[in-house]
């Protein structure tokens, strides 16, 4: 199979959709719209969530995790019904591990506009007729955090003992500890920044443009139409891929190696390629693409400093224990954007540098140092 035909047998979309398996998840409803940063509002609002532990009588040992670009709310436990793939941060939760689930209560909400049991493009509008598609409204990180404070409320929630998250995760948690600062008691920021760079901006425009190029996309209104731009995310996740991880790392992996009996000089793929063909397809099988155009616009969108006076006011307004880290490898969030946030967090330790050949992708598989970061600002 080689990149012309990956897509074969895919779905219109991989979001999670009324009547599919809920596993784990639990919901809440908002109720009355959220008022968005671009105007207008946004009706029907859902977020899906999982939680683990339980939550003490005063509720002060609850630590809310946000997930990055393509992850979701299953944070710890198997793959299986209603769950496509194994928690993403699966060593770092449960009992006797960093988020001890005998002493904390880990919450973790698939984020808006999402595609995992939250209100996204690929759920149905408010009168249940028709997936939102392309009328989906263009949202920030703060109406996201927004969605996610009155998730707080409904559990009970004044305060969270600890906000964590990487990349665009990462982003939201800033955000909370900015928008929120007396509902943030500790703060860990992982490979992420405090105003998305132009750099950033463009990486993602290009994942974008190849999405919206999919004749399948059709305007984003392709979810009930039995094809979806199937080509146009895996061509995005490709691209988004190769910035995840390390030059040096895709070197010893694959080298100039081709793959299996494929001949590149016959139109056959590199070991490489077919690395990149195999998580564009797995994507696929699990996200939206709308979802994937929406989350991006808004990581693009990030600027703490917007309406703020800029980041040195904006981050001033934090005032809870702050670490921040980021990956000695990291090309897409290199550390000079960790140092920043650093700089101008009064208070913020760091940065913290994760050792580790893995790219952008370190915070999510360097647990052992992760975890020891978080055990720091809990314990």
């Amino acid at each position: 199979m080689n990149a012309v035909t990956v897509t074969e047998r895919l779905p219109v979309t991989g979001a999670w959709r009324e009547g599919d398996p809920p596993g784990r998840r639990r919901w809440h409803a908002a109720g009355r719209p959220l008022p968005l940063e671009a105007g207008g509002e946004l009706p029907g609002v859902r977020l899906a969530f999982e939680t683990w532990g339980r939550l003490a009588p005063d509720a002060s040992n609850a630590v809310l995790v946000l997930h990055a670009l393509t992850g979701d709310s299953h944070v710890a436990g198997p793959a299986g019904p209603g769950h496509p793939t194994a928690g993403w941060w699966e060593p770092l939760v449960g009992p006797g591990r960093a988020l001890d689930t005998d002493r904390w209560f880990v919450v973790a909400p698939n984020v808006l506009g999402g595609c995992q049991g939250s209100t996204g493009p690929a759920s149905a509008r408010p009168d249940g007729r028709r997936a939102w598609g392309g009328a989906f409204p263009f949202l920030t990180q703060r109406d996201q955090v927004a969605a996610e404070a009155g998730l707080a409320d409904s559990l009970g929630i004044d305060r969270w003992a600890l906000v964590v998250g990487g990349s665009m995760g990462g982003m939201r948690a800033v955000e909370w500890a900015v928008s929120y600062p007396e509902r943030t008691g500790a703060l860990l920021l992982l490979a992420t920044t405090a105003a998305a760079s132009a750099e950033q901006i463009a990486w993602a425009g290009v994942q974008l443009r190849a999405i919206r190029s999919d004749p399948g996309w059709q305007g984003g209104d392709y979810h009930d139409s039995g094809r979806g731009p199937a080509t146009g995310l895996g061509l995005a996740r490709r691209l988004a891929h190769i910035t995840y991880r390390s030059e040096p790392e895709l070197g010893t992996r694959f080298g100039r190696a081709p793959q299996g009996a494929e001949d590149p000089w016959r139109g056959g793929r590199y070991r490489v390629d077919s690395y990149l063909d195999h998580h564009a397809a797995k994507l696929v099988r699990r996200f939206d693409a709308a979802s994937y155009v929406t989350l991006t616009e808004a990581m693009n969108a990030h600027d703490v400093g917007r309406a703020r006076g800029g980041l040195r006011p904006a981050l001033a307004r934090v005032t809870c224990p702050t670490l921040v880290a980021g990956v000695d490898s990291d090309r897409l969030y290199p550390l000079a954007q960790q140092e920043e946030l650093a700089s101008l967090i009064p208070g913020a330790d760091g940065p913290r540098v994760l050792e580790s050949p893995y790219g952008h992708d370190g915070f999510l598989i360097e647990s052992e140092q992760v975890g020891s970061l978080v055990r720091e600002l809990l314990d």
